[in-house]
């Protein structure tokens, strides 16, 4: 797939907010307060939202194995995701799998 410079400068703005916001969000929860991070995940709509995600990545990595999507396979989707989130992965992907278009004058 290529993408323009404008997209692939998108992807990466939507890639790093999701790394430095929700996901800096959780993992400072994870590691500093764990306490409130497992209290956190044993309320229902806490808990419905992680397996929310959960399916959306196993769906999202079926998508990719079914159907490819260049050099990186469903392992590396799920790598990202785990690793940062969907907001984060999804974007982290597609620039990983892309090439750089021409430059438009």
């Amino acid at each position: 797939m290529t993408l323009s410079r404008t997209e692939r400068t998108a992807l990466a703005f939507v890639a790093a907010f999701g790394m430095l916001g929700p996901n800096a969000v959780f993992l400072y929860y994870f590691v500093a307060e764990h306490h409130e991070f497992f209290e956190a995940i044993t309320h229902p709509v806490a808990l419905s939202l992680l397996v929310d995600a959960f399916i959306a990545m196993g769906l999202i990595a079926w998508f990719i194995a079914r159907y490819g999507t260049g050099r990186h396979g469903w392992r590396a989707f799920v790598g990202l995701s785990l690793l940062g989130g969907l907001v984060f992965s999804i974007p982290a992907f597609l620039l990983l799998n892309s090439e750089k278009g021409e430059v438009r004058k």
